[in-house]
């Protein structure tokens, strides 16, 4: 998968989700190389957080402009053309406190809303069971060891 697909639909998101007020925040691994300010790593797909109570307005946005939409237990997956988009609700799951506050990013010229950095860092020192993902939290660990705060 191309960075360029991932941040062009990135930029899309954002549009479309500005455009209709919803408010949204990019965690993982790009979240990261956002706060990073470039792309740091392959991603598998982009990671949104967005209110429960949008979910079915996000739902409806996305099949709309042409994404196709499989509910997973606690998120939802969308894919078009080659990207994966994940969808987690912000009354699923445990988030750090202070995750979702207004903090935006850039990187090659697409802006997006990010978590917090200091909810970065404490996802990431997480330890995974799978190791293809703990592998990905260590290289972002330290990625945001080299950021300032």
């Amino acid at each position: 998968m191309k960075a360029e697909d991932q941040l062009s639909a990135l930029s899309h998101l954002d549009e479309l989700f500005g455009h209709h007020g919803i408010e949204y925040w990019l965690f993982g691994g790009w979240a990261v190389d956002f706060h990073a300010g470039k792309v740091t790593r392959p991603h598998d797909d982009l990671d949104l957080a967005v209110r429960s109570h949008d979910g079915e307005r996000v739902r409806e946005l996305l099949t709309a402009a042409g994404w196709r939409h499989t509910p997973e237990e606690g998120y939802s997956v969308y894919e078009l053309d080659d990207v994966r988009l994940e969808v987690a609700f912000l009354d699923h799951g445990e988030w750090p406190p202070n995750s979702f506050e207004h903090d935006v990013a850039e990187v090659a010229g697409v802006r997006a809303r990010v978590v917090t950095l200091s909810s970065l860092k404490a996802d990431k020192a997480i330890v995974r069971d799978d190791e293809s993902v703990a592998a990905k939290d260590r290289a972002d660990s330290v990625t945001l060891g080299r950021l300032p705060g």
